[in-house]
């Protein structure tokens, strides 16, 4: 039990003892910097409670054991030393985050969690109705009217509101209903996403998505060394060292055309054939990294007919491209998608048009007929950036109860 003495709040005594040192040989314990006192006196209690038996506990107190295992005990995970690291990591880093984003003039929104919209337009979504109408398979009715999901960006609301501010963020969860279960893709997973008004510029959103990612970094480094070198350690090691040139190197730019044409004339044995028109798949982003010495690379200006609606067309025929980027970084990939949004009316009819989304998004037209400015964005997967910054290999070991196609534990 614990017992305190001095200005030391009850409340803060579970963690109190790392700031404690020995004094005498009468069992107390003073505070480095305000002399508080505490007496620890140890008793082992028989438990009243029934059925709380630890003998067959699935990890072994000697025994370091393997993220993989763990992550069968989605419950008990947490008890380890490296999940409670990896927690203390996310919390730190959810900080800095707010941080940046707060002391750079961005105003927080809370984006809805169910949408009508499909922002990817890939179609991979979660569908809402009430459990009662599909367990009894009633008419085609809809709960809100219209077919509802569940978001996988806050992209286009963040849009909205930079019709009233110049900066603005969002934090939380989204979801893609992919039957994956590949090391890289998750059914909910939580995204940072940007917008900023008055840029007509990649440059100003690239540097952005950099800055965050190294002052985010470096807060972290700083304020879990511990739980970073534990990772490091005993994870990924010689993860120290390359994030230490992540850290001190400016991030390399090739243009999407660049790319192409270096996976071309790559050695590398590919899966997929890297073409010009074609997106880039994991292992093109990977080669590229490496070749850029592995370093962070943005690659830029996007074919036109592999990008989503809301991509600025860079009208530069006959290669036709738009002012996309994603951030590739190593061990991971992409890890940010971003590009200026069209905000040319004429232009923005023209493409939704193409893809028969001229109804459903008469609202977006509608943010460019009645007063609009030159705005662009990102999004940066908040899981895939502790597997960048820790070396962890399964985006399932960093976050606390994975969801993914199969699997839905607690």
């Amino acid at each position: 039990m614990w017992r305190s003495s001095g200005r030391l709040p009850a409340l803060l005594l579970p963690r109190c003892c790392f700031a404690l040192r020995r004094k005498g040989g009468d069992g107390l314990f003073t505070g480095r910097s305000n002399g508080s006192r505490l007496k620890v006196a140890e008793a082992l209690l028989d438990t009243t409670a029934k059925g709380q038996e630890i003998r067959n506990l699935p990890f072994k107190i000697k025994e370091r054991h393997s993220l993989e295992y763990v992550r069968q005990f989605p419950h008990l995970r947490c008890k380890t030393n490296i999940f409670s690291s990896l927690l203390r990591i996310r919390s730190e880093a959810s900080t800095a985050i707010h941080s940046f984003f707060k002391s750079n003039g961005f105003v927080h929104i809370h984006t809805p969690i169910i949408t009508s919209n499909d922002c990817e337009g890939a179609g991979e979504l979660f569908q809402i109705e009430p459990a009662s109408k599909i367990a009894e398979k009633r008419d085609n009715t809809h709960f809100f009217d219209v077919p509802s999901f569940l978001t996988v960006s806050g992209q286009l609301h963040l849009e909205v509101m930079t019709g009233a501010f110049t900066q603005v963020y969002a934090f939380g969860p989204t979801f893609r209903a992919e039957n994956s279960q590949t090391r890289r893709h998750l059914a909910e997973f939580y995204m940072v996403e940007a917008e900023l008004a008055f840029t007509e510029s990649l440059k100003d959103i690239m540097e952005v998505m950099e800055t965050l990612f190294k002052i985010t970094t470096s807060h972290i480094l700083s304020n879990c060394p511990d739980d970073v070198e534990l990772f490091h350690n005993t994870v990924a090691p010689g993860q120290k060292e390359r994030m230490e040139q992540m850290l001190k190197n400016s991030f390399q730019v090739l243009s999407y055309t660049e790319a192409i044409d270096i996976l071309q004339q790559s050695t590398e044995t590919f899966k997929f054939e890297p073409k010009w028109g074609c997106d880039l798949q994991t292992e093109h982003e990977n080669c590229l990294v490496r070749h850029c010495g592995n370093i962070p690379v943005f690659v830029v200006n996007y074919p036109y007919d592999i990008k989503p609606f809301y991509a600025r067309d860079n009208q530069d025929h006959p290669q036709h491209t738009v002012a996309a980027v994603d951030l590739l970084v190593p061990g991971v990939g992409e890890l940010c998608g971003g590009s200026l949004r069209e905000e040319r009316l004429d232009l923005l009819k023209s493409r939704l048009e193409e893809h028969g989304l001229k109804d459903t998004y008469h609202w977006y037209e509608e943010l460019r007929q009645f007063g609009s400015v030159p705005h662009g964005g990102f999004g940066l997967g908040f899981e895939r950036y502790l597997q960048c910054i820790l070396g962890v290999e399964n985006i399932k070991d960093v976050i606390p109860f994975p969801r993914f196609s199969h699997s839905c534990l607690l």
